[in-house]
Parts: C-alpha cells; sequence; structure tokens
C-alpha cells in the first residue's frame, strides 16, 4: 500500500506541472518603431489569427518604447514579439532562460540581413557624415540594434570621435523611435538621424521594407525630400520570440502560424513584417552571439 501511494504521488507530481502549462490568455508584444495605434492596427490579423489558433483570448501590447516589452517578456506579462536584435541580446544578458529565437524575418533577396541607414533632409545641403559635423543626430531608442547601438559602434570608427554631444555631433538626441527620428528630420527637428530598411529596392519607396517604408505608406513622408548620408554594415534582422516557460504545443502552434502567414495572407505579413519580405525562416541563438558581445562591451 505505502508503495502504491509514492507511486499515486510521484504520478500526481509529474503531472501538475503539465496541468499548469495550461495557458488562459496569449499577449503579442510589439516594437516601439510607429505610433502606438498603427502598430496595433498592422498586428490586428495576427492577433485573430492567433486566438483562432489558440483557442483563448488574445491580446496585443504596444508599449512606449522597446524596453517595455523587454521587461514584458522577462516578466511573464508578454508571450510573444518580435524583437530587435540589440533588444533580443539585452533580455538573453538579463535572463538566458527567458525566451527562445524560433523565426527570423527574410527579405526577398532570401538573406535576413538589414541596415541602419543615415539620412538627411535633401535641401539642407548635409549628404555624408562630414557634413553632420557640429550639427544635431537624432537616435530612436536606447535599445534599437539599427537606432542606437550600430551606429554608435560604426560611425565613432568613422569619425574617430565618440557619441557624446559636443565631441562630433553638436548634439545627440534620442526621439523615441524609428517613426519619431524620420518625423524629426523631415520637419527639420533634427539635422539628421538613422532608422533601419533592407536596403532593397528603391529609395523613393522607402526600399521594400523597414520604418522608412512604413513611414512612406503611412503618408509622413516623401523620400524624395531625403537623402542618405550613411549605411552601417548588414545586421543580422532581430527574431521573433516567444518565452520558453509557455507549453511546448503553444510555441510549436505559433511558429507554424507565423511560418505560413505570408502565404496565408499576404496583407497580414506586410503589416507584420513592415513591407515586402519572402516571410520567415527558423533562427537560432547562435545567430546572435556577435550582437550579444556587442552589447557587453557598450555596458562595460
Amino acid at each position: 500500500m505505502k508503495k502504491l501511494v509514492a507511486v499515486l504521488a510521484a504520478t500526481t507530481a509529474l503531472a501538475t506541472p503539465a496541468l499548469a502549462q495550461e495557458i488562459t490568455e496569449f499577449r503579442i508584444g510589439i516594437l516601439g518603431g510607429e505610433n502606438a495605434q498603427d502598430r496595433l492596427n498592422s498586428n490586428e490579423c495576427l492577433r485573430e489569427k492567433a486566438e483562432d489558433l489558440l483557442g483563448v483570448e488574445t491580446k496585443l501590447f504596444a508599449p512606449a518604447d522597446y524596453n517595455g516589452v523587454i521587461q514584458g517578456l522577462l516578466g511573464g506579462t508578454i508571450d510573444m514579439a518580435w524583437l530587435g536584435a540589440s533588444g533580443y541580446a539585452k533580455t538573453y544578458l538579463s535572463d538566458p532562460e527567458a525566451v527562445e529565437p524560433i523565426l527570423v524575418k527574410v527579405n526577398n533577396d532570401g538573406g535576413y540581413g538589414y541596415y541602419s541607414i543615415g539620412f538627411a533632409r535633401k535641401d539642407s545641403g548635409i549628404t555624408s557624415l562630414a557634413d553632420m559635423k557640429g550639427k544635431v543626430f537624432g537616435f530612436g531608442d536606447p535599445n534599437s540594434t539599427s537606432g542606437f547601438l550600430i551606429p554608435s559602434i560604426e560611425i565613432p570608427q568613422e569619425t574617430g570621435a565618440t557619441m557624446t554631444s559636443g565631441d562630433y555631433f553638436g548634439e545627440v538626441k534620442f526621439t523615441g523611435g524609428h517613426e519619431q527620428t524620420i518625423v524629426a528630420v523631415s520637419n527639420g527637428e533634427v539635422d539628421g538621424g538613422v532608422t533601419w530598411a533592407d536596403g532593397l529596392g528603391a529609395w523613393e519607396d522607402g526600399f521594400n521594407s523597414g520604418a522608412l517604408r512604413k513611414a512612406v505608406d503611412a503618408g509622413l513622408v516623401d523620400m524624395n525630400d531625403l537623402v542618405q548620408i550613411w549605411q552601417s554594415k548588414p545586421i543580422p534582422e532581430g527574431p521573433f520570440v516567444v518565452r520558453k516557460a509557455l507549453p511546448a504545443d503553444v510555441k510549436v502552434k505559433m511558429t507554424g502560424l507565423l511560418a505560413s502567414l505570408k502565404s496565408m495572407d499576404e496583407d497580414c505579413a506586410y503589416g507584420v513584417l513592415q513591407g515586402d519580405a519572402k516571410g520567415f525562416m527558423p533562427i537560432t541563438h547562435d545567430a546572435y552571439e556577435v550582437i550579444i558581445e556587442a552589447r557587453k562591451l557598450k555596458s562595460n
């Protein structure tokens, strides 16, 4: 009898975690880049599909900054998000067991790289970083790969100066996000700035995908009024991640949904991927080791 009780107790202990893993809702975080309502609108179709697939209420969260999504993933209040590479690095460095990469956006050329693009108003006469000396330079978000991390490493390598206000640039400002940077440059509030793009397609269209393309689609900017003044080396596109603590079937279902999104609903994929892209491919942690090391160096 004692043996039977022990076996039953052990069986119950093994079964309990599985029961505890049933989800009652699913929460998708959306990084900054556009204003909150546009972000929610672009991802509403994904929310609806996820809700139908998972059978639980699914919610979208569009925090004011990148850190809001990162902290949500770390704290368990967000279950899935598309992070930039630097945002993923911060999440991993904060807690290696918090999230796992599942998929990455694939560009129309089959690659998964993109660029940090420096730009200015065409009528400003600024055509290069050299022309930006002593002027106001706009970054997006401190946790953005293309909007801060990579340019803050590569631009000093080219200028031989730090990013501190008054050293090379007259002032370095954080605008709050990619859309804010684009609008600030377009309105003359800053002299130049950086944002992200896949680097494919025509400048006049804002490239095929990225923040410039979304700004053009939204009617916020005419690319003919802007000029490119700098471009980074290729950056690995950030991953779609899920919380490691989620049930395995939820991870599989959401991975499958995203992987088939382009063929299932092209318009939905355009909104989620911020422009025209081929779709998704699997990605693992190893792809981001270089960015993680860069993030470590910046924090030292």
